[in-house]
């Protein structure tokens, strides 16, 4: 494809995100993109490779670059916004910009005069600008600015910068099957750039995206993608060969895997979810893995009586709790837009109403881990207090000595933001 019709194909599917959205459907740009170039198969990978990049490249960005043409008195259009990103994102001048808005048959058509002098105007200038209000320079909505002020006090621009940046590739080692050292001489020998990571026995991180599904390593079950933060949080467990445990929001499995791999594929994980489709997922994923010891069971609701059935018997249980996905905004930057303070707040009673059915599963002696990949204090240290206030018997285990709880963050640990809590049940 010519470059002017990669930005026509760009400025397409933002446009189609704006219609969706606009008329209120959740839908995230990641499975909307999938979907269009399904329909195109002529698109080669480098073009779907450049025009994703352009359309995520305005999501992270779309509050600045709005800002610059509101500034200009000019609608933040998805044309506007790509014109924006060519400029301000890919640092292109006159010429260059040309060159993407050239009105070849299946390109974008050529720049208007005012499209030509906003260029001009803007070419060589820095992204933020010293007026821009705190919410627009960190790309958030309004109204999350104060929760996220309180969280990360005067780290808030680093912390913002953070979350908006790409994230990496991150691989979990299944031990069942191999260790680390030869998946990583595996992967690398396949072209792939990999490190070890510095926390997670088990990880592995890509350095650049490569073809990871065709290699030895995926195909054989050796690993599979999980970040870091994900593979450090299924570690607060402590999970041992023997043990029994409850994984009670399981979804497609992730750390269901990581558990089971921790354990040496010895003794029992109760795997429950609501939603068939993810424990579908779960199935192939367990056989991919080798896995043998999880049982699965899809739960009519939290108040299912089979939960009943297992109260007192769990030497731990494990609740990944859906949440607003605050931490994952590297991986979806629209999520944040999509999100709203109604949302939080229905996210935190349906925490509170998943840890109500839990808790009672531990077992005396037993622990139980809550984790999420939000980084907003409502989700997370506040429910920990509820636990503490409304579910007796419950107290704090400290990680170490300086944290009673673990927080992963993007410009700190390079991970997604995260946060982790065990707490012991008395006995």
């Amino acid at each position: 494809m010519k470059p002017s019709a990669r930005m026509a194909s760009s400025i397409e599917l933002l446009e189609r995100l704006d219609v969706l959205w606009g008329r209120g459907e959740r839908v995230a740009a990641d499975g909307v993109l999938q979907r269009y170039f399904r329909g195109r198969r002529f698109i080669g990978s480098k073009d779907r490779t450049e025009i994703a990049r352009v359309v995520y490249g305005v999501l992270r960005h779309g509050a600045t670059l709005e800002w610059w043409l509101k500034r200009a008195k000019r609608k933040a259009s998805p044309r506007g916004l790509a014109l924006g990103h060519a400029v301000f994102l890919d640092e292109l001048g006159e010429a260059e910009v040309d060159v993407l808005f050239d009105g070849s048959k299946y390109g974008a058509t050529p720049l208007a005069s005012w499209e030509r002098d906003w260029v001009g105007e803007h070419t060589g200038l820095n992204l933020l600008h010293a007026d821009m209000p705190a919410a627009v320079r960190g790309e958030v909505p309004d109204w999350m600015l104060p929760a996220l002020e309180e969280v990360l006090g005067d780290d808030l621009a680093a912390g913002l910068a953070g979350l908006n940046a790409e994230a990496q590739v991150d691989l979990r080692v299944n031990v069942l099957k191999t260790c680390r050292d030869l998946a990583l001489e595996n992967l690398r020998f396949e072209g792939l750039e990999a490190e070890v990571m510095e926390r997670s026995e088990v990880g592995i991180r890509l350095m650049r995206r490569g073809p990871l599904r065709e290699t030895h390593a995926f195909r054989k079950g050796w690993v599979e993608v999980q970040d870091e933060g994900s593979q450090l949080a299924a570690q607060l467990v402590k999970a041992r060969a023997g043990e029994r445990g409850v994984d009670f929001c399981a979804g497609a499995g992730g750390k269901t895997l990581a558990l089971a791999a921790a354990m040496g594929n010895e003794g029992e994980i109760l795997a429950w979810d609501v939603d068939r489709p993810r424990l579908t997922q779960m199935e192939g994923r367990l056989k991919r893995a080798g896995v043998t010891m999880v049982r699965m069971r899809k739960l009519k609701s939290r108040r299912d009586p089979f939960v009943a059935k297992h109260h007192g018997t769990a030497d731990w249980v494990l609740v990944d709790a859906p949440c607003t996905g605050s931490g994952t905004w590297r991986r979806s930057p629209d999520l944040k837009w999509r999100t709203s303070a109604d949302d939080l707040q229905i996210a935190v009673a349906r925490q509170r109403a998943i840890l109500a059915a839990a808790t009672p599963c531990v077992k005396a002696g037993g622990r139980l881990v809550y984790v999420t990949c939000s980084v907003f204090k409502d989700e997370n240290e506040r429910q920990v207090d509820w636990v503490l206030k409304e579910c007796p018997g419950f107290t704090v285990k400290w990680l170490d000595e300086e944290q009673a709880f673990l927080r992963l963050w993007p410009h700190l640990n390079g991970t997604d933001g995260f946060f982790g809590a065990v707490l012991r049940k008395d006995g």
